[in-house]
């Protein structure tokens, strides 16, 4: 699996990485751990995480399997700040952030963790509170490097800015959703990130499962759609525009003789600034699917192709 550098960092990280939302939820212990072992088998590096998946479950899985990974190069990217709370899902508080990444560090069994991110963003807290703590956590040796995900535009442009003028620390990526199903990325971050030299790293690289293919005749019983606690995050990607994108995919497969995930993984890849494609399969089967493909090639006929396909999820 290729590798590219994280931002202007000198930390490499894996085309694509492992994301742990399922675990300890949808995804069981025994699976979890096969799931490692299939990534880094792979020459997969990068595994993410966050506090609030599973309620912590998530990193305590985790943190029970890296010692049985001891000489792997394995990076890792935890969120901190989602708490469970409807009225204001993230808190990005100097109180709340020091004490999420001291739990973090403690599920995992880690002194420090390689890259560590603002999980949303916080409109109760003052933006430059926040990034001291982030800024706190490198230079206490807890965190290699630092990022924020889902943040306003503006704001990221807010935090590279401080970062470096302040505190001379860059802010080396930021976690967005990008896919052939949510272009918007294109519209303000990704070029704002090649000007910075920061690295996007595309969390629901396969449209919440939508570019799977998997919803083309209906919904799958056993899928993400149907299930009480996702069927709302999937639905946005349930109507014509995607639809349209969808049928493209399986289109361009065919012909390739792949699967409709490998194609929309390659275009991914293809894109400027993207270091990374976060994974969330449900199950090591799915996983060891999707990890077939990760060394095919798109022509370029085809990249133009879905680009113009997916115009409308620019948006």
């Amino acid at each position: 699996m290729r590798t590219s550098s994280l931002g202007t960092t000198g930390l490499r990280v894996s085309q694509l990485g492992l994301g742990t939302m399922t675990w300890g939820r949808d995804t069981d212990d025994h699976d979890a751990a096969e799931q490692l072992e299939l990534f880094t088998a792979a020459g997969g590096t990068l595994v993410d995480t966050a506090s609030s998946f599973a309620a912590g479950a998530a990193q305590e899985i985790l943190g029970t399997l890296l010692p049985a990974f001891n000489g792997y190069d394995i990076v890792i990217s935890a969120k901190s700040g989602g708490v469970p709370d409807p009225g204001r899902p993230f808190n990005n508080s100097r109180r709340w952030l020091m004490s999420d990444l001291e739990q973090t560090l403690s599920r995992l069994g880690v002194e420090r963790v390689d890259i560590w991110l603002v999980h949303g963003f916080d409109f109760y807290t003052p933006v430059d509170e926040t990034l001291d703590v982030l800024a706190q956590a490198v230079t206490s040796g807890r965190v290699a490097y630092v990022g924020v995900c889902d943040w306003p535009e503006t704001w990221v442009a807010h935090a590279w800015t401080y970062l470096n003028t302040v505190h001379r620390i860059p802010l080396a990526c930021v976690q967005a959703e990008y896919s052939l199903a949510n272009r918007g990325a294109e519209r303000l971050l990704l070029p704002y990130l090649a000007e910075t030299g920061s690295s996007l790293i595309a969390w629901s690289a396969l449209g919440r499962g939508v570019l799977t293919g998997k919803y083309r005749f209906g919904t799958p019983a056993d899928s993400r759609a149907a299930s009480a606690h996702l069927r709302d995050f999937v639905a946005p990607y349930l109507g014509r525009d995607t639809a349209m994108v969808v049928e493209a995919l399986c289109a361009a497969a065919e012909g390739l003789a792949v699967s409709p995930i490998d194609v929309a993984l390659r275009w991914l890849e293809t894109r400027d600034n993207v270091a990374s494609a976060l994974l969330g399969a449900r199950t090591s089967a799915q996983l060891r699917g999707i990890l077939n493909g990760a060394d095919i090639e798109l022509p370029q006929e085809i990249i133009l192709a879905l680009d113009d396909v997916s115009a409308g999820t620019l948006n």
